[in-house]
């Protein structure tokens, strides 16, 4: 049985997607912080376990559904329940899912907007021997700016409408055969650029460093969250991916390849972004400010910088919109499913509805700042929180769970070909160390052990 909307053209095609759409701003930026802030290379050996022993497995779980069930998340898991006879309330994971990658294109979109500004800024030499305070005003009159991040935030948009609305292979496959290794290809170039012209002693130490002291249990939790997130789980993109993976590829081998580069993207990112930063004296633990202020002040005072610098943001770019496109895709595959509506269709309409729920997004950092949903939550922040502390790893969980308790023994051993010796593995992984492992990352977010304790 083959999807509706057609089948990666081989193992490779998948790998792209996949790796696309787990590799993201998160991993760029977010995971070589986080790295030194939480015990260096410590940090980086809980990270991996987390990927191991909860990201991997339920990562598998998802794909494994999709390739069974052919068709959107929502009409996988309503298909599956049926089949197995199961409460149809399963579905509700599919709808999470596009829920999510509702939510978070809307916001995902406008800071990806910002990526191609930058772009543009630095590679006409915007930054060139510019100083902090230019960098900081460049970047508050940008937000500002009302019309300005509007259509950045439009154009974001339509490349994204644009690519998905052509199809599994002729847009989806088509575009990451060129951008993920050209991503690769720009990581090492900037790499090589950041040993000649940056601290990269430093750098290394800094990611590295292994000093058990400072992993405290704030950190081991930040881990597993991380690695949670980091591999897209519970948005729908990888059991819609997954649908359209063929039947004679292994899931397990291929998922292990793209956890193992979604990685290393985020190991090389920082090891070609911090000994910029520290040669220019800034601060490694600036957050995603930094992205947009310390880095065009580091590359506007090297030799070759605006060159460089733009493809750091062409980079980021690319990583964005491989993960943009992702999360339209289970929302529109519900679409062409339930209305028969041609791809491109199903496309715009989505893409319309995202744009005005970004326009939110947009609003918050300039005329709508002072207005606050809960607490102190502006739009851009309630729908940022909603999507990552709850849909997310909700989803998650009632995947773990599916897979390990509604799901015959017999057909997830067949359609992941385990042996028999691992089987008791496999088990012991998704229907107990991950689904425990998420309430707790689930509670920490919510910050209930911090009322409790």
């Amino acid at each position: 049985m083959e999807s509706q909307h057609g089948t990666w053209s081989n193992r490779l095609a998948f790998i792209f997607a996949a790796t696309g759409s787990a590799v993201g701003l998160g991993n760029i930026w977010k995971f070589p912080y986080m790295t030194g802030e939480n015990g260096g290379g410590a940090f980086v050996i809980i990270y991996l376990l987390c990927i191991a022993c909860i990201g991997i497995p339920i990562m598998i779980a998802e794909v494994m559904l999709g390739r069974m069930g052919r068709q959107s998340p929502i009409n996988t898991m309503l298909s599956l329940s049926k089949t197995y006879g199961r409460s149809s309330a399963w579905s509700s994971i599919g709808w999470m899912g596009v829920a999510a990658g509702f939510i978070i294109l809307s916001y995902y979109a406008v800071i990806a907007g910002w990526i191609l500004h930058y772009m543009f800024l630095i590679a006409q030499g915007h930054f060139t021997g510019a100083d902090g305070e230019f960098v900081s005003n460049t970047f508050s009159d940008f937000t500002a700016d009302v019309s300005l991040m509007m259509f950045w935030f439009t154009l974001f948009m339509i490349i994204t409408v644009t690519i998905i609305s052509r199809g599994v292979k002729r847009g989806l496959e088509l575009f990451v055969k060129w951008a993920m290794p050209l991503l690769f290809l720009l990581m090492f170039v900037l790499l090589g650029y950041s040993m000649v012209s940056g601290d990269f002693a430093r750098g290394v130490t800094f990611l590295f460093s292994f000093n058990i002291a400072d992993l405290s249990s704030e950190a081991v939790l930040s881990a597993m969250g991380h690695a949670f997130f980091t591999l897209s789980i519970g948005m729908g993109a990888i059991m819609a991916y997954g649908s359209y993976l063929p039947r004679k590829v292994s899931i397990v081998s291929t998922v292990g390849v793209i956890a193992v580069l979604d990685t290393l993207v985020a190991l090389i990112a920082g090891l070609a972004i911090f000994p910029i930063v520290f040669t220019n004296g800034l601060q490694p633990d600036a957050g995603p400010g930094l992205l947009f202020q310390a880095i065009p002040l580091a590359f506007g005072n090297l030799p070759a910088g605006s060159l460089f610098g733009a493809l750091f943001f062409l980079l980021v770019s690319f990583a964005a919109l491989t993960s943009a496109i992702s999360l339209v895709e289970p929302a529109l595959a519900f679409f062409v499913e339930k209305y028969k509506m041609k791809r491109l269709y199903a496309a715009i309409i989505i893409g319309f509805t995202c744009w005005v729920l970004g326009i939110g997004t947009v609003f918050s950092f300039n005329i709508w700042s002072d207005f606050h949903i809960v607490q102190s939550m502006t739009i851009f922040d309630f729908v940022d929180s909603v999507s990552q502390k709850i849909l997310l790893p909700f989803g998650g969980f009632l995947i773990a769970l599916y897979v390990a308790y509604k799901m015959p023994v017999q057909a997830v051993i067949e359609n992941l070909d385990l042996a028999k010796k691992h089987t008791h593995v496999w088990k012991a992984l998704i229907g107990v160390i991950a689904p425990l492992s998420i309430v707790i990352i689930f509670l920490h977010s919510l910050g209930v052990f911090k009322l409790i304790f």
